[in-house]
C-alpha cells in the first residue's frame, strides 16, 4: 500500500471481526452485523474507561428494534453521559427543518443537547459542557449529498476535534448501495448545510467511509477517529439484503423505495412543484396545479433504464398545494440495478420544464444549493437535453471517485 496522508488516516483502529453462532446461518453463512452489533459482540472494548456521548436519532436500533442508547444505559461496560440529536430530534418529534431542543430524556434520564444547525466552537462547547471525553457517531443515511445527516457527522467531527473529544464511528449500510458515485460535484462557494463539501449527489458510501474522507481531506485538522465496521455487507446490496428492521430516518422518508428515488427527486424543492411531501409516496409523487398526463407520457419516450412513470394524481396533507389535487407522476421502479436516480431526477426536471408552462425555479435559486453549482439549472433553462445535462457534470465526478476509492472499506 502506498503510504499517504489518506492511508495513514485510514489505519484507525477498527474491531476484530467477531464470529458468533447467530452469524452464521443467513446469506449463505454469510449475516450481517452492523458496528453496533460488532461493538457488543466486543464488550464494548472500544468504550471502555471513557466518558460517552453519542450523536443518534430514531435509526440508531438493535436488530430487534431496540434503540441502542436504551440497550447502552442498561449496560454497566458503558459510561453513557449524554446524548446529541440532530435535525428532526434524537426520538424523533420534530418534522423537516426542526429539532428537539435541550432536555432530560424521560425514558433514560440522559441529558439531550441539540446539534440541528449547529457547527464550530458553538457545538464545541456543547461537547465540553456534556462532560465526555468520547462521542460516538450512529445514524443511518440515505445515500443522498443534500441528507443532513451526514453533515450533522462532519459537523461534529470537526467540534470534536476542537474539543479535544475521540470520535467513534458505528457503520451502517448505504441502503441504496455503494456500487459507485453520481451526479454533480458540490462546488465550495455553494456549501450550505444540505452540502458542506464538494462530494458527488449521490455519494456511494456508508457513514464510516464518508467519516474517513472527511478526516482526510476536509477537515481542519484530523479528530481522533475510530471506526467500527460492519461484516457481511457487500456494496452491490440494497436494503433489504440487510434484514434490518428500517426505520424512516425522517418522518419525509417512509420506506427503503423513498431512499432510492431520493437523490434525483429531491430536486424537485428546489422547483415549485410538489415534491410528494404530505402524501403517502413523498419523492415517489411529484406535480402542480395544472399539470396533465403530457408530462408522464414525455418522460416514458425517452426510455431511462430500469423505471416507468404513470400519470398521477393526489391532494398533499401539508407542504406545497396542501388540501389541493394536483397532477403529475408517480415514479415506478421495476429495476432497481439499472435504474439512475440522479439522471431519472434530471430528466424528470427537464421534462417538466418541456410540458408544464408554470414551471418556475423556486426565486432563492435552491436548486443550486441542491446540485451544488448553477450547471444544472442554467443547462436546463438554455434547452439542454438530459444527456447534455448529465454530461456537464462528468470531469467533477470522474475527479471525485478517484478520491473516493481510497477510502472504501467494503467490496
Amino acid at each position: 500500500m502506498r503510504l499517504t496522508r489518506r492511508t495513514l488516516l485510514m489505519a484507525t483502529p477498527a474491531l476484530a471481526a467477531t464470529t458468533t453462532s447467530a452469524a452464521a446461518a443467513e446469506q449463505g453463512g454469510r449475516r450481517l452485523q452492523t458496528g453496533f452489533e460488532r461493538l457488543v459482540a466486543d464488550g464494548y472494548s472500544a468504550l471502555e474507561g471513557r466518558r460517552v456521548g453519542i450523536v443518534t436519532n430514531p435509526t440508531g436500533i438493535t436488530r430487534e428494534a431496540r434503540h441502542i442508547v436504551d440497550v447502552m444505559h442498561e449496560d454497566d461496560r458503558v459510561d453513557l453521559r449524554a446524548v446529541f440529536g440532530p435535525e428532526h430530534g434524537f426520538r424523533g418529534t420534530a418534522q423537516a427543518g426542526g429539532s428537539e431542543g435541550r432536555y432530560d430524556d424521560p425514558a433514560t434520564g440522559l441529558p439531550v443537547y441539540d446539534t440541528y444547525l449547529k457547527s464550530g466552537q458553538p457545538l464545541a462547547d456543547i461537547f465540553t459542557t456534556s462532560g465526555v471525553d468520547t462521542v460516538v457517531f450512529d445514524i443511518q443515511d440515505v445515500g443522498a449529498r443534500f441528507y443532513t445527516y451526514i453533515w450533522t457527522l462532519y459537523d461534529c467531527m470537526e467540534a470534536a476535534r476542537l474539543a479535544g473529544k475521540r470520535f467513534v464511528v458505528l457503520d451502517r449500510p448505504n441502503p441504496v448501495t455503494g456500487r459507485s458515485a453520481q451526479g454533480p460535484v458540490l462546488h465550495k462557494e455553494f456549501a450550505t448545510f444540505v452540502g458542506r463539501q464538494p462530494i458527488s449527489q449521490a455519494h456511494g458510501m456508508t457513514v464510516a467511509e464518508l467519516a474517513l474522507l472527511f478526516n482526510g481531506e476536509f477537515l481542519t485538522a484530523p479528530v481522533p477517529l475510530e471506526t467500527v465496521t460492519m461484516t457481511g455487507w457487500r456494496r452491490s446490496e440494497f436494503y433489504d439484503a440487510s434484514r434490518l428492521p428500517w426505520v424512516p430516518p425522517s418522518p419525509n422518508m417512509p420506506t427503503p423505495d423513498t431512499a432510492l428515488v431520493y437523490s434525483g427527486t429531491c430536486l424537485f424543492e428546489g422547483t415549485n412543484l410538489s415534491e410528494g411531501r404530505g402524501t403517502t409516496r413523498p419523492f415517489e409523487l411529484l406535480g402542480a396545479e395544472g399539470i396533465d398526463g403530457r408530462w408522464a407520457a414525455e418522460a416514458n419516450r425517452l426510455g431511462l433504464p430500469g423505471v416507468h412513470f404513470r400519470e398521477a394524481y393526489f391532494a398533499p396533507t401539508f407542504s406545497k398545494f396542501q388540501g389541493k389535487t394536483v397532477g403529475g407522476v408517480q415514479i415506478h421502479v421495476h429495476d432497481r440495478a439499472a435504474y439512475d436516480a440522479v439522471r431519472t431526477g434530471v430528466a424528470l426536471l427537464v421534462t417538466a420544464k418541456k410540458t408544464f408552462s408554470g414551471f418556475t425555479w423556486r426565486s432563492d435559486n435552491w436548486i443550486d444549493k441542491l446540485t451544488g453549482s448553477t450547471q444544472v439549472r442554467t443547462a436546463i433553462d438554455a434547452g439542454a437535453s438530459t444527456d447534455e445535462v448529465v454530461a456537464g457534470w462528468q470531469e467533477e465526478l470522474a475527479a471525485f471517485r478517484r478520491i473516493r476509492k481510497e477510502y472504501l472499506l467494503y467490496r
